[in-house]
């Protein structure tokens, strides 16, 4: 069926209105009305073709929340008027180990995980076109019930690449009462980090670069704010992390950041530099037993349980709404970090 969307064509052309295909509903897809589309880094580098693999034409998005208007005949999960939404993945290998315990975000199936845009991790297959559209079909496996009240559902949107880009690790290292949690980052990341660690009732502390950043990070949730430039700001934290989840996307001294972790801490990073970190000093790690690791995104069940967890507490992202046609100025805006903290389109700007 032609869906109206916004493409890049190629690398150097500005997304523009186009229309694209979206195969009809088989057995067991559902067909989305999209509402809202959340702007995430990763569409800028796919739609600039930053990254390698990127295929065009490229429809970003990838926190998409709207209606369902058409279910497959063995559709079970959901139901024609549902609220709903789709992040990163829209389909996998469903066999592998990873798979099988729900992660389907560490798919080791022989493509990966297909992407929401841009296809298989591996190249494998046809081009997959993401939320800059009216409407998109996905299997049932990879859409997910929102909860939340219709008021909210443009900040539900972040929540499905934002959200549970931060839940997964503050979940799987078992943030909670009684343990401290680092959140590096205040942005799109990071404000959702800060959030919900604090719903999870840790004990948060916010690193920033930015001392006017400092009211922001307490109203999201902080506990403290630490400015990561003030050597003796962040030698008062020396040794008394249990996680520290940094978000920053760009490339930066991680030795800074592993001393503050008290022995078995982990400092997990979720931000994806366009250039690798200098390496970090291995004595500091020996020492203390503490961890450096990575995390993507979180399965269906995981992001499931966040959507869930986040409609109880009453959590959003905090945006800022656009019109798809503004969705250039949006981009170079976010170059600048001029946004509090996610840009959401609403697509019936698009409609």
């Amino acid at each position: 069926m032609q869906t109206k969307a916004f493409a890049a064509q190629t690398p150097q052309s500005p997304l523009a209105e186009t229309v694209i295909e979206r195969r009809e509903p088989g057995p067991k897809d559902v067909l989305i009305d999209i509402l809202y589309c959340g702007v995430c880094h990763s569409d800028l580098h796919t739609a600039r073709g930053e990254w390698e693999g990127i295929r065009f034409p490229s429809v970003p998005g990838h926190e998409i929340v709207g209606r369902v208007t058409q279910i497959g005949g063995e559709v079970s999960k959901v139901a024609v008027g549902d609220i709903v939404g789709v992040g990163c993945m829209t389909d996998s290998c469903r066999v592998c180990a990873s798979c099988h315990d729900g992660l389907e975000q560490y798919c080791e199936g022989p493509h990966g995980f297909q992407q929401t845009y841009s296809g298989w991790l591996d190249g494998y297959g046809e081009n997959t076109l993401g939320g800059y559209s009216a409407a998109i079909t996905v299997d049932e496996h990879f859409v997910l019930k929102v909860n939340h009240g219709e008021a909210d559902l443009a900040g539900v949107a972040p929540l499905l690449c934002a959200g549970i880009t931060t839940w997964s690790p503050l979940r799987h290292w078992n943030a909670g009462p009684g343990k401290k949690v680092g959140v590096v980052g205040i942005g799109g990341l990071g404000h959702m980090g800060i959030k919900l660690a604090h719903a999870l009732g840790a004990h948060v502390v916010a690193f920033t670069t930015s001392e006017s950043k400092r009211q922001d990070a307490l109203d999201l949730g902080a506990d403290e704010v630490v400015i990561s430039k003030d050597p003796e700001a962040m030698a008062a934290h020396t040794r008394s992390f249990d996680l520290i989840v940094d978000t920053v996307a760009a490339s930066h001294d991680l030795d800074a950041f592993i001393t503050l972790l008290r022995r078995d801490g982990a400092l997990v990073l979720v931000g994806a530099p366009e250039q690798p970190h200098p390496s970090p000093s291995v004595f500091p790690m020996l020492l203390g037993r503490r961890s450096l690791a990575g995390s993507a995104i979180g399965g269906i069940p995981e992001t499931q349980e966040m959507l869930d967890f986040c409609a109880e507490k009453g959590i959003t992202a905090q945006i800022e709404m656009i019109a798809m046609q503004d969705i250039e100025a949006a981009y170079a805006r976010m170059l600048k970090s001029d946004v509090k903290y996610r840009f959401v389109i609403d697509m019936a700007s698009l409609k």
